[in-house]
């Protein structure tokens, strides 16, 4: 139990603080602002919902490839290596949200051309069965841009190395609920709300916890 209670613990809070000035924080709040709520919370949080349940998946079975002692090891690079790129991320940069204008810039030449989809899908869902309307072009839009916008980054591999180390279904658990308080403030805050946040502080302190978190592993005795 204390175990399930220790990787929910650290997954809540890593999640939180590598998603809150994400990309795909920033891409959710832009797309809420322009077409359905419900089907872009739907389509980016089952995104990010499948993507932690597989990082967990592939970080708890990495023991099973590789022995437990080289996994250990492994994670403890990576909490310090992650945590010294966030570092260094958040002193570098200023206070504006250089990262939502990028995100915005590059969803706007695909959005533009797609004006069409949400005006028919606005007309279409109140004929649609409920669960039909989530399989609409703007659900699967808002889950291809949120998984693939996942894979690879920081936080996926963090997940990774962090259900690697620590109990997989806590993992799971506190990365599920980070990212529903994350993608629902998003698509509730809007751009209002994503414009606000600070990077800089952000960054410091998610690379502040990875540095903990590298401490803590460090420190921490390798299972056989």
């Amino acid at each position: 139990m204390a175990s399930l209670v220790q990787g929910f613990t650290k997954s809540l809070a890593m999640t939180f603080l590598s998603e809150i000035g994400d990309k795909t924080f920033f891409a959710a709040a832009i797309l809420a602002m322009r077409y359905p709520r419900r089907l872009v919370l739907a389509g980016c949080l089952s995104a990010l919902i499948v993507m932690t349940i597989l990082s967990a998946t592939i970080g708890w079975a990495a023991p099973n490839l590789i022995s437990r002692k080289w996994t250990h090891h492994i994670t403890t690079l990576l909490f310090f290596g992650f945590g010294l790129m966030s570092l260094w991320d958040g002193f570098k940069q200023g206070g504006g949200s250089e990262e939502l204008a990028e995100v915005e810039a590059e969803l706007d030449s695909d959005l533009k051309t797609n004006d069409r989809t949400k005006k028919d899908d606005e007309q279409k869902k109140q004929k649609r069965p409920f669960l039909t309307a989530f399989f609409s072009p703007i659900f699967l839009k808002a889950f291809s841009i949120n998984f693939f916008g996942e894979w690879g980054d920081k936080s996926q591999l963090a997940t990774i190395g962090l259900a690697a180390d620590e109990n997989p279904l806590g993992v799971v658990l506190g990365g599920i609920v980070a990212q529903t308080l994350c993608t629902t403030a998003a698509v509730i805050g809007g751009k209002s709300l994503a414009s606000q946040i600070s990077e800089r502080i952000v960054a410091l302190s998610g690379g502040m916890l990875f540095i903990i978190f590298g401490i803590q592993s460090f420190l921490s005795p390798v299972d056989a």
